[in-house]
């Protein structure tokens, strides 16, 4: 089987490298791919973003299954264009994959449902949004309403904080169109846990966990980023959590969707925080995590292709979904002034170094004169595992000392004190 990954992230390394490891041993292509993957995959020099010229190389190579990785394709309706073609696509279409490109239209899901989540007033001009800002205690949470990659949320302490974060997104244009519409939500507290599950429609299948870190630096301090380490499984995750996402967020999501006409298949994503009141939605995304996917898909048990097949074909239910206990901790090296101006172009030393417990995603990385050189702001995730989180932590962390850039940084709280 021909199996074709769109996307360059250490996410679609992950997915890669655990769709190397099925036992029906699929021919792998990624586009555009990494230094990376290409160590598991022949690398195709396509943007992920570019559907037209990734549906011509799909038909033209007579590619049985495309698995997407990001959520610009995916709300940009790639999977409707391969389905309408004849092809076989992973992911939501467009009009579900709208619960991750639309957080109004998420909200209005969520209200149908019935599903607990932070209260939310949505603005199409910054007047209206300055005048609420105005009239209301903060702190207030500030969102663009669209795609961001990750960086459209604002946690804003003071009127002042929300009025800059509604300038940026609204009359500067920070996130282009994405920030035309923008949602003031309260500001809720509490750890906050991703759960992931495969829907084939009304069905969810056994969901797993992870905790991410978004800023940039310790302590979660500096810009917020696409995300600079994660952990999984949480250790204050337990069943009664477990039954209260899948009764109260997952399926009752799932079934609204499949109700109004946007039935979902893919992997659902759901950002939630345990507040004092129980488990509320923070967002929703329509794929896999990036740097989640990196802890989460090494504990897979089960066939990830057979997985991705069966919710493409609508047969979920038929298929075991098992994810083991074995923890795993992933430190992003970065590229020294990510998220915002930084160099690229720079050796990176120390890969052949690590040890067994730890795998190496690539994220911003490419092949020149120097071997690998760095290409990107996230450059490599390093995830290890462990009997323990902390055990997996240590090996994370003594196997990230071991590689060097130029520029090369890191946050060193990552899982600390889990």
């Amino acid at each position: 089987m021909k199996v074709l990954v769109i996307g360059n992230g250490a996410r679609e390394h992950a997915i890669t490298w655990k769709l190397a490891q099925s036992p029906q041993s699929p021919e792998l292509f990624v586009a555009p791919g990494n230094a990376g993957v290409a160590q598991i995959a022949e690398n195709v020099p396509i943007s992920a973003e570019d559907i037209p010229a990734l549906l011509a190389y799909a038909r033209d190579s007579f590619i049985d299954f495309t698995v997407v990785g990001p959520e610009a394709p995916l709300a940009g309706g790639i999977v409707d264009r391969f389905e309408e073609a004849g092809l076989m696509a992973f992911g939501p279409r467009q009009n579900a994959a709208r619960i991750e490109s639309s957080k109004a239209f998420a909200k209005q899901i969520m209200k149908t449902a019935g599903v607990p989540t932070a209260e939310a007033r949505a603005f199409d001009t910054l007047s209206e949004a300055s005048g609420f800002v105005a009239e209301n205690e903060p702190p207030f949470v500030v969102k663009a309403d669209g795609l961001a990659a990750g960086k459209g949320v604002v946690m804003a302490e003071t009127r002042e904080d929300a009025l800059t974060a509604l300038r940026s997104m609204m009359e500067e244009k920070t996130f282009g169109a994405s920030g035309e519409t923008v949602l003031i939500e309260e500001w809720l507290k509490g750890p906050e846990v991703s759960v992931f599950a495969f829907v084939d429609g009304e069905y969810v299948s056994t969901m797993t966990t992870a905790c991410d870190y978004k800023r940039a630096g310790d302590g979660d301090s500096g810009l917020n980023t696409g995300g600079m380490g994660s952990f999984s499984p949480p250790p204050f995750w337990n069943e009664s959590l477990e039954q209260q996402a899948r009764e109260k967020i997952m399926e009752p999501v799932a079934k609204e969707l499949a109700r109004s006409g946007s039935l979902y298949r893919g992997v659902l994503y759901a950002g939630l925080m345990l507040t004092a009141s129980g488990l509320k939605v923070i967002e929703f995304n329509c794929r896999l995590g990036d740097p989640e996917t990196q802890v989460v898909l090494p504990r897979l048990q089960s066939d990830l292709l057979e997985i991705m097949l069966a919710t493409a074909n609508g047969e979920l239910a038929r298929t075991a979904v098992e994810w083991g206990p074995t923890a795993h901790v992933g430190v992003v090296l970065a590229s020294g002034g990510y998220p915002e101006q930084y160099r690229i172009g720079f050796p990176i030393s120390g890969m052949d170094d690590i040890d067994e417990s730890t795998v190496l995603f690539h994220a911003g990385t490419s092949h020149g004169d120097g071997g690998v050189l760095t290409s990107g702001g996230r450059v490599l995730t390093v995830t290890a595992s462990g009997a323990s989180i902390e055990k997996a932590r240590a090996n994370a962390y003594a196997n990230a000392s071991r590689i060097r850039f130029q520029d090369r940084y890191y946050r060193t709280d990552i899982a600390k004190g889990i």
